[in-house]
C-alpha cells in the first residue's frame, strides 16, 4: 500500500488506495459501505446506511454559510470487474495492485474503478477537511450503479434536504453533462437440450477486441465478441456438421464483451475443413475491424477426441438464431443533438449453462418508447423460438433543465479560473442523477468528472493532474455556492 502516497491531492488518493483495497464489484459492495460508515463514525459525522448498503454521511455548513443551500455530493462505490483472461486477480476476495506511469493511474491487468472510486474518495477528501468554505453537504454513495443503478433506485430519499447535486461520475473534465438516457437490463433466456456426442473437440475464442463502455463507447462501433462468435458460428453450421458443447462471453452487461469462447464438436472428416474455416474468417474479421479493433482475433485448441455432453442440433439452432438475428449496437442517432447516440443496446453477457442459454443485454434511449420497443423486439425474438424474456433495473432518462442556478453558478467559476468556457452536453450513458431527478422534486443536477481512459476494460486509466484540478474545482464550487 502507499503507493500512491505522493500523488496530490493527497487525502483524495489516500482515500481513493483504501478504497481499492476493499473488493466492491457490483453486488460486492458491503466492505466498501461499511468503510464509509467507519469513516464517518471516526470523524463524528451523522452517516446511515441502508438494506442496499448505500451510504450518506452529512456535514454542516462553514462559518457564514449556515443560510446556503444544502449541496447532494455524489458517486457510486461499486467498480465494473473486468481483467485481462490470465490474470489471477479474484475480485470477490482481492484488492487491485495499483500502478503510476506519469500522470496516469492504472491498475494491474484489470479494471481500476475510477468510475466511480474517485467520486467517493473526493467527498471523503471534502468531508475529512475542516479548513473549507461549504453549504450543509450531504454527501451519498450509492451501490450497484453498473448493473442498473439499483442502489439508487431502492434508496429512500426522503432523508435528503439538498436541491442541488453535484455527481461526479463523468470522465472528461471539462464536460458538463446536464442529460442522460434511460436504460434497462434485458435477459433472454432460451431451454438448453443435451445430448452425447462423440468426435473431435475444439475450444475456439473471438478475442482481442477493444470493448469499452457501452453507452459513451458505443458510437466507436467496436467489436462485440459476443456478436462476432454467433456470426461466426452461424456461418460454420452453414458449412458443415458441428456440435456445439459451450459457450460463454463478456463480463458485464453495460460492458462491450471482448473475449468469447465456444467449445465444439466435429467429425474427423471435418477437421481441416474446420481449421481452414477459421483461419478465412479470422481474416474476414481483421479486414472489418481493421479500424476499430485491430487486434481481433480467432484462435483455436485442439482438445482431442472425447466423449462429451453437447446441446442437441434443435436446441443449438435456436441458440444461433437468436445471437445472429438480434439487434446490437446503435439502433439510432438523435436528430436534434449531432453526434448523440440516441437508442442503443449491447449484448453484454453470454453463458450456456446447464439446462439454459443466458444472452443478457444493456438497452439505453433517450426515448423511453424507443427502449420499450428495443424491449418489445428482444420479446418477440426470443419468445418466438420458445424462450423467455426479464426486463430488470429499468431507470428513467434525465431530461435538460433550462433554468439552472447550479449550472450557472458551475460555468461561472469554470470560466474564472480557466478563461475558457465548459462544454455542457447530453449523453448517452445512464447516471444516476435521473433517478435523484425523479425522486426529489425540483431538483438542479450537474455531472462532472476528471479525465478517465478505456472505462469499463482492463486498460482503464486515471489523469492524476486531471483530478487535482477537477477536485480543487469543486471546492471553489462549494465556496461560491454561498
Amino acid at each position: 500500500m502507499n503507493k500512491l502516497a505522493n500523488l496530490e491531492p493527497k487525502q483524495v488518493f489516500h482515500y481513493f488506495e483504501d478504497l481499492c483495497a476493499i473488493p466492491h464489484g457490483s453486488g460486492n459492495t458491503k466492505g466498501v459501505s461499511d468503510y464509509c460508515m467507519q469513516f464517518a463514525k471516526d470523524h463524528g459525522l451523522t452517516a446511515w446506511q441502508d438494506d442496499a448498503w448505500n451510504v450518506m454521511i452529512i456535514k454542516e455548513a462553514s462559518q457564514g454559510y449556515e443560510d446556503a443551500p444544502t449541496v447532494i455530493l455524489q458517486g457510486h462505490l461499486d467498480m465494473v470487474c473486468e481483467k485481462e483472461a490470465n490474470n489471477p486477480i479474484d475480485f470477490e476476495k482481492d484488492g487491485l495492485d495499483l500502478r503510476v506511469e506519469g500522470d496516469l493511474l492504472s491498475a494491474n491487468g484489470t479494471t481500476l474503478g475510477g468510475d466511480d472510486g474517485i467520486a467517493v474518495a473526493m467527498a471523503l477528501a471534502v468531508l475529512d477537511d475542516d479548513t473549507l468554505q461549504h453549504p450543509r453537504l450531504e454527501c451519498v454513495f450509492t451501490t450497484d450503479e453498473e448493473t442498473g443503478l439499483l442502489g439508487a433506485n431502492a434508496m429512500d430519499m426522503s432523508r435528503l434536504s439538498g436541491k442541488r447535486l453535484i455527481n461526479i461520475d463523468s470522465e472528461v473534465e471539462g464536460i458538463f453533462t446536464v442529460s442522460c438516457a434511460g436504460g434497462m437490463r434485458s435477459r433472454c433466456t432460451l431451454p438448453a437440450v443435451y445430448e452425447e456426442a462423440e468426435g473431435l473437440f475444439y475450444e475456439i475464442a473471438v478475442e482481442g477486441l477493444l470493448g469499452g463502455h457501452s453507452g459513451v463507447e458505443i458510437h466507436k462501433e467496436h467489436g462485440n465478441s459476443n456478436i462476432l462468435m454467433g456470426r461466426l458460428l452461424c456461418a460454420l453450421f452453414e458449412e458443415m456438421d458441428f456440435r456445439l458443447g459451450a459457450l460463454e462471453g463478456g463480463l458485464m452487461d453495460n460492458a462491450i464483451p471482448r473475449r468469447t469462447t465456444a467449445r465444439i464438436c466435429v467429425s474427423q472428416e471435418n477437421d481441416e475443413p474446420l481449421k481452414e474455416a477459421l483461419a478465412k474468417w479470422d481474416m474476414i474479421y481483421k479486414g472489418e475491424y481493421a479500424s476499430s479493433d485491430p487486434g481481433v482475433t480467432i484462435s483455436y485448441r485442439p482438445e482431442g477426441r472425447k466423449k462429451e455432453q453437447v446441446l442437441t442440433r434443435g436446441s443449438a439452432s435456436k441458440l444461433l438464431y437468436l445471437l445472429h438475428m438480434v439487434p446490437n449496437g446503435v439502433i439510432r442517432n438523435s436528430m436534434e443533438i449531432p453526434g448523440l447516440v440516441q437508442t442503443s443496446l449491447n449484448l453484454g453477457t453470454l453463458k450456456l449453462m446447464e439446462e439454459e442459454a443466458h444472452v443478457v443485454f444493456s438497452v439505453r434511449s433517450s426515448v423511453e418508447t424507443e427502449k420499450e420497443a428495443l424491449g418489445s423486439r428482444l420479446c418477440h425474438c426470443v419468445e418466438f423460438l420458445g424462450g423467455t424474456y426479464e426486463e430488470t433495473g429499468s431507470y428513467p432518462g434525465w431530461a435538460y433543465k433550462k433554468d439552472s442556478v447550479l449550472r450557472d453558478t458551475m460555468v461561472r467559476v469554470y470560466e474564472r479560473l480557466y478563461g475558457k468556457e465548459p462544454k455542457v452536453e447530453a449523453i448517452h450513458a445512464g447516471l444516476e442523477c435521473g433517478i435523484f431527478s425523479g425522486k426529489l422534486e425540483g431538483l438542479d443536477c450537474v455531472s462532472i468528472g476528471p479525465d478517465m481512459y478505456d472505462i469499463h476494460t482492463p486498460k482503464e486509466r486515471l489523469s492524476i493532474s486531471s483530478v487535482k484540478r477537477v477536485y480543487e474545482y469543486v471546492l471553489e464550487v462549494l465556496k461560491e455556492l454561498r
